[in-house]
């Protein structure tokens, strides 16, 4: 309990919360943790022991991102621990698309007032991320900052370093004229467009995060809130097997924005749109919103979370291993001469 008298509390900082979290959490936390972890939770730094990984030439790789506004859905409904799982995820197929195997994590959590239960919660589903990743959660940070945030409201934002070697690094020099683009089923909105999505949906609409929406099969909350999916352990063994042009992970710019991210300057893409299985919340987002297709595209994955590029020659390799995960995969488009573009047809 806090101290009555602590001028701290008053002003709206609790210590003992700080205190209590890090309490609840250091189990799952270091669960997460390899021989390489040489550091416990609460000190200054993480420490992370890269002798004995094996590599020749190794690179590191980072990232940082955010959870964003749907985190809005999840303080609604009072469902923390799929916002843990969002972030680990994202973050950890933004550096598996360059190659690289994702070695620590590190987090940061803020709101005008930090709620035990709900901190907890989002850190044990950071942990379980982190595992299913192979991926040590080393760090973090809390934050309570009144005026800064919204009452009610919070922040989650995450910092992956991952290791990759220097002449297996995945940047999409290699594509080239004539190459298959392919595309893994995304699991619904990921992390991205919740503004636009919350403001369709919600604010305009008036839909309950209870009700489930026509053409839908489930409450609406819970199409919301269902977890980033993670590719990473999956591309990290397919490129052993597969050799990969280009790696694209689909987040906020969508389709449009992201794969030109990683095509040489005189190669486009063209996606034949009749071939995606666009969930039915992005038509509902549409129809609701009447969002034109080119903004759709533009803002959300549409129901592709990751795109990879190869030669011909090994599309059925692919699409086999892709099966084998249990990620649904088709080919979308192809490459061809261009300006770095995405052309949808």
């Amino acid at each position: 309990m806090s101290n009555p008298r602590s001028k701290y509390a008053e002003a709206g900082v609790d210590i003992d919360t700080g205190n209590a979290i890090v309490r609840d959490i250091k189990a799952a936390v270091r669960a997460t943790f390899s021989p390489h972890v040489l550091t416990d939770i609460g000190l200054f730094g993480g420490l992370f022991d890269l002798h004995g990984l094996p590599y020749r030439h190794p690179v590191l790789v980072s990232s940082i991102d955010g959870v964003g506004t749907k985190l809005h859905i999840a303080a609604a409904l009072r469902r923390f621990r799929g916002v843990g799982h969002d972030i680990v995820a994202h973050c950890c197929n933004d550096i598996a698309v360059q190659g690289a195997r994702p070695l620590f994590f590190l987090d940061y959590v803020a709101a005008a007032k930090l709620s035990q239960e709900a901190v907890v919660e989002i850190v044990q589903g950071m942990a379980e991320e982190c595992r299913a990743n192979g991926c040590a959660l080393i760090g973090g940070e809390t934050a309570e900052m009144p005026g800064t945030y919204t009452e009610g409201q919070f922040d989650v934002v995450g910092c992956i370093v991952g290791v990759v070697e220097r002449d297996a690094i995945i940047d999409g020099h290699a594509i080239t004229v004539g190459d298959c683009v392919i595309g893994l089923a995304s699991s619904g909105l990921h992390t991205n467009g919740y503004s636009l999505a919350r403001k369709v949906l919600l604010n305009d609409a008036k839909l309950a995060l209870t009700a489930v929406p026509a053409g839908c099969d489930r409450p609406l909350g819970d199409i919301l809130l269902e977890p980033h999916r993670s590719y990473a352990p999956f591309i990290l063994t397919l490129m052993a097997h597969v050799p990969l042009h280009g790696l694209a992970h689909i987040t906020g710019g969508g389709l449009l924005e992201n794969i030109p991210r990683i095509l040489p300057q005189n190669i486009d893409v063209i996606i034949d749109t009749a071939t995606l299985r666009v969930p039915p919340i992005f038509t509902l987002i549409q129809r609701l919103g009447d969002v034109s297709r080119e903004e759709m595209f533009r803002v959300f994955n549409m129901g592709i979370g990751l795109v990879i590029i190869v030669a011909p020659a090994h599309v059925h390799d692919v699409l086999e291993a892709a099966c084998a995960a249990g990620f649904p995969a088709t080919v979308i488009g192809h490459t061809c001469p261009g300006q770095q573009m995405v052309r949808l047809q």
